[in-house]
Parts: structure tokens; C-alpha cells; sequence
């Protein structure tokens, strides 16, 4: 039995509810299905890490940290920025250790989006850029990146821009698509945004996860772009610890000031203990030199036993997923394809429609291969027997 209340709310997001996430959460633990919906590992990080977490309590590092993190840890943050793109942020003043990836990127847009703006996205994207926006009063505008390489169109984009058009958020590796920015892109960027006050909010949670020997083209790559830019990223994609929330953005000082503003009331302060470890274990710089190569060996398996698979694989250049297209065997709607790989095949992906706010249907699913060899096995296994509808 429920408690009933005489207030009537006014949403702030009327029309978020029950997501196509939850469906299938739901209908795959009803199912017992196998996990390659989730863009989150299911095997353990590194005892090491865990082992530090427990010496720093153990030492009395239980209390609130600093606001801004750590000084040990923004220190090793800047170094490895400076050391892989060439930009060096100064610990004091311009990182800031983050409760997630996801509340650094709320603190920006909160914190630099007012009420009349304009924020451009490409979808399909993660799903709480737009809500984010919204909260703030200002609105989201959509670009689609073309199917099936997608791509940024950029003449779109110069179209799209307006006097009212504050910030761009791009995100790279890209979640879904398992698309990268190239140098070209980040040229295009840099022009569209020059001698403008238009903000760039970069997402590169996956930024250690890009294969091919292809280098991370993020914002701090690119100097006219570092200058403009809130890049946001997370320990927990970078060291298999994705409940552990915690994450951490870059940017100049005086853009800095104001995501520290939000940042305050809304956590104050992330983990200590966490950040105590984190530190400690970057002081060797292979346990995020030698991610992109953990995960592609993953993406390669997974691209191997779906061979013989009647989807077709799009490229996956970084991220913890690829796409996988059915418009040749079925015209099924992604979401009721999805729901059929769960009921009759034991299986659970995420169709690619969820991460368009109009819904648009592309006939493509996403897999994620951020699972141990058994689950990957499994899984390919069971899609291996997919029938045409």
C-alpha cells in the first residue's frame, strides 16, 4: 500500500517516466537473460585498487574531502592530461574531482546554461544531456549524426547555430554508436566555434577506449578548443568500477569558478576514500595505457563469434559497444526486436531508437561487450540462433 498525499506536483520533466532501460531490466531478470545490454563490466577491477580503498580507510580517511578533490589526485589528473594531449590545467584552479561522471556533467550545464538558451547535441545520445538542459530552462536542439558511420554533419551544425546557442556537447568515444572525433572534426569545431562565447562540454568517459592505435582526439588535443572547453570523465569506465561514482572534469578557471559553484550544493565533495586510492594507482600510468587494448580484444572476440550471425556489425572504433543492424532479416521495430531476443532467446540488448528523443528507428541494437569471455560467449551463442521474422 502506497501513501497517499493532497499535493499535486508540477513535473519539471513531465514527460520522462518509465524508460525502455527499465522495460527491459525487468523483462531480463524475468527472463534470467544473458547481460549485453548494460554499458557496465561484470568482472571484478583491479584487488589493488580495492586494497587501497581499505588502507585509506583503515588510515581515518572517512571525513569529507576537499570541495575540489584531492590535491595528491587533481595533481595526477593534470600530469596524465599534459602528458597525453599536450594541455596543462592547473590542479588548484581548474580540475575538479566529481560524485560521477553524470554529476559533472549536471554541475556544467548547470552552472554555465541559463534560461533562454540554446544547447546544441547529436543524437543518439545519452539519455540525460537533454533532461539536463531542460531543468535549467533552456532548450536542447538535436542534430542527428548520419547513419550508418555516425558522422557530424557539420553545415548542420553552422545552421543550427543561433544568437541564443551557449554551449555544444559532444561526446567521444561516442555511447552508442562506439564512434571517435577525428582531428578534421575537432578542426570544424574549432572554426564553427571561434570568436564566439559558445561553451564546448566534451564527454570522454571512454576516452582510454579507442582501438586500432587510433590516438583519443578529445578537446584537450586541440588548443583553440581546450580554451572553451568542460571535458568530463570517469574513473569508473577507466578502472572497471562504475559504482564507485566517481568521476572528474578539466577547464579553464574562470569556466571552473562556476561548475564549482553548483558542484558545492549539489555534493559537496566525492568519496574520500575512493579518491585516496585513486591516486595511489595512478602513479603507473599503464592501468589506463593498456585499457584500449584490454578492450579490444573483447570487441574483437565478440565481432569473431557473431560471424556466423544473421546481424550485420557496424564498426566500432572506441567505447564498450558496437552496433548491430537486422533491416535485411526483420522490419520489426528495434524495441520489439529486443524484447523478442530477451523472451525467445535468452539474451538482452538496447535498441538504438532509446537514445533518440523522437524515437527514430534505424533497425540497429546495441551490444555491449564490457563482459567476461563467458558472458560474451553466451550471449553470441544465443544470437547466433536468431531467426528471421
Amino acid at each position: 500500500m502506497t501513501l497517499r498525499t493532497p499535493i499535486q506536483p508540477r513535473s519539471k520533466l513531465p514527460d520522462v517516466g518509465t524508460t525502455i532501460f527499465t522495460v527491459i531490466g525487468q523483462l531480463s531478470a524475468e527472463h534470467n537473460a544473458i547481460n549485453l545490454s548494460q554499458g557496465a563490466p561484470n568482472f571484478d577491477c583491479d584487488p589493488a585498487l580495492v586494497a587501497g580503498v581499505h588502507r585509506a580507510m583503515q588510515a581515518g580517511h572517512n571525513q569529507y574531502a576537499s570541495m575540489t578533490g584531492l590535491a595528491s589526485l587533481k595533481e595526477r589528473i593534470a600530469d596524465k592530461i599534459a602528458s597525453l594531449y599536450g594541455t596543462q590545467y592547473d590542479p588548484a584552479s581548474e580540475v575538479l574531482v566529481t560524485a560521477s561522471a553524470s554529476e559533472g556533467l549536471y554541475s556544467a550545464i548547470s552552472g554555465l546554461v541559463h534560461a533562454g538558451d540554446e544547447v546544441i547535441y547529436f543524437e543518439p545520445s545519452f539519455d540525460s544531456y537533454a533532461p539536463i538542459v531542460r531543468l535549467q530552462g533552456a532548450t536542447p536542439v538535436a542534430i542527428k549524426l548520419t547513419v550508418p558511420d555516425f558522422a557530424v554533419n557539420w553545415d548542420e551544425v553552422r545552421a543550427a547555430i543561433t544568437s541564443r546557442t551557449r554551449m555544444i556537447i559532444v561526446n567521444t568515444p561516442h555511447n552508442p554508436s562506439g564512434q571517435v572525433c577525428s582531428a578534421e572534426d575537432l578542426a570544424q569545431l574549432a572554426a564553427i566555434t571561434r570568436n564566439t562565447d559558445i561553451i564546448i562540454l566534451s564527454d570522454e568517459v571512454y576516452e582510454h577506449v579507442v582501438f586500432d592505435d587510433v590516438p583519443h582526439h578529445g578537446m584537450a588535443t586541440h588548443p583553440g578548443l581546450a580554451e572553451r572547453s568542460v571535458i568530463v570523465s570517469s574513473f569508473g569506465k577507466t578502472y572497471h568500477v562504475t559504482g564507485w561514482r566517481v568521476g572528474y572534469c578539466v577547464a579553464p578557471a574562470q569556466l571552473m569558478d562556476e561548475i564549482c559553484k553548483i558542484h558545492q550544493f549539489l555534493m559537496f565533495s566525492a568519496d574520500t576514500p575512493m579518491q585516496y586510492a585513486f591516486a595511489e594507482h595512478m602513479a603507473d600510468p599503464q592501468t589506463w595505457l593498456s585499457l584500449a587494448a584490454f578492450y579490444q580484444r573483447k570487441r574483437d572476440l565478440l565481432v569473431n563469434l557473431l560471424a556466423d550471425s544473421p546481424f550485420r556489425l557496424l564498426p566500432s572504433a572506441g567505447s564498450f559497444f558496437l552496433l548491430a543492424d537486422y533491416s535485411h532479416f526483420s522490419d520489426e521495430r528495434d524495441s520489439e526486436m529486443v524484447k523478442r531476443l530477451i523472451v525467445d532467446y535468452g539474451v538482452a540488448t538496447i535498441p538504438l531508437s532509446a537514445f533518440y528523443t523522437d524515437g527514430t528507428d534505424n533497425k540497429l541494437i546495441r551490444l555491449s561487450f564490457a563482459k567476461d569471455e563467458a558472458t560474451l560467449r553466451a550471449g553470441a551463442q544465443a544470437l547466433c540462433r536468431v531467426k528471421p521474422r
